[in-house]
């Protein structure tokens, strides 16, 4: 089962009350299916899902099934640190018509390698939709192992994993360990060609709000076996890769937003926006692309 090569974890635009702005959303993804995204994940980490009300959230994965479905595949960000919550949350999603689920992993409790198998067996038992794992150990203070992962993996409706623990030998254990058919996505965009070197399928993006296209490319090339080609895109990329966490995700890809002429709005605290001098050297960066 194919959810494309390229995900846009897209960010949740807000209105001047700090209110989710659901037109803007609906603007924000229709471009980005123009731009080249087969995937589009709502209220995900980027998407402020940490700040986001329930309510929000399933409003948000209504206003994509209904207006984007037939064009894109729609995907849930249900994953919390509360298994029961998680559930809950999921089922509200399958509910609401979503194509899949992502979910991150526990964050906070660092629970142990066998209450993270229990937390997503407990949410796969209880929803019929596939589901992408999430493994960020920056953000989340907890690893799950290779191990663990194939354990899942052997679960029907958990289909895949996002990866963004830059853990190269971990990465490879889980390609080679899980069946050809699960997806292992680069969760960080500057991985996205090594990892598709060591057998990745595609990447879950935030640099796709601005560079979509080339890094489809960038994907295409490799994979047609143009090595040389998609390495020069790699490299051309890097700095937008690594600029957009020039600040804490996604204070900066939402300020590239505002500045290209969408209304993102600002996040909500306690993140908060960037410095003067951390702006001025990301519209240096900007100024490239």
């Amino acid at each position: 089962m194919s959810f494309g090569e390229l995900i846009t974890a897209m960010v949740t635009p807000f209105d001047k009350d700090n209110k989710v702005n659901f037109e803007e959303a609906s603007k924000l993804i229709e471009y980005l299916i123009q731009n080249e995204s087969d995937g589009i994940l709502l209220a995900g980490t980027t998407g402020e899902s940490a700040t986001l009300s329930d309510e929000e959230k399933i409003e948000l994965f209504t206003l994509g099934v209904k207006r984007f479905k037939s064009k894109t595949k729609i995907i849930a960000g249900t994953g919390t640190n509360d298994t029961g919550h998680s559930v809950e949350l999921s089922m509200e999603a399958q509910k609401a018509g979503v194509d899949c689920l992502l979910c991150v992993t526990p964050y906070y409790n660092k629970p142990s390698q066998m209450g993270l198998y229990r937390h997503f067996e407990k949410i796969a038992s209880a929803v019929k939709i596939p589901i992408i794992l999430y493994n960020v150990p920056s953000r989340t203070s907890c690893n799950i192992s290779a191990k663990t992962v194939i354990a899942l993996s052997t679960i029907k409706n958990i289909i895949g994993i996002k990866e963004a623990s830059c853990d190269f030998k971990q990465i490879a254990e889980i390609i080679s360990g899980a069946d050809e058919s699960f997806l292992v996505y680069s969760g960080t965009d500057g991985d996205t060609l090594p990892m598709l070197s060591i057998g990745a399928y595609g990447v879950i993006s935030v640099a796709s709000h601005l560079v979509g296209k080339d890094i489809k490319k960038m994907i295409k090339t490799f994979k047609d076996g143009r090595i040389d080609e998609a390495a020069k895109l790699h490299r051309w990329l890097l700095d937008i890769f690594y600029g957009i966490f020039i600040s804490t995700n996604p204070v900066p890809v939402k300020t590239a937003l505002n500045l290209k002429g969408f209304n993102t709005g600002k996040v909500r605290l306690p993140l908060c926006e960037m410095t003067e001098e951390e702006l001025d050297m990301f519209k240096k960066i900007l100024g490239k692309y």
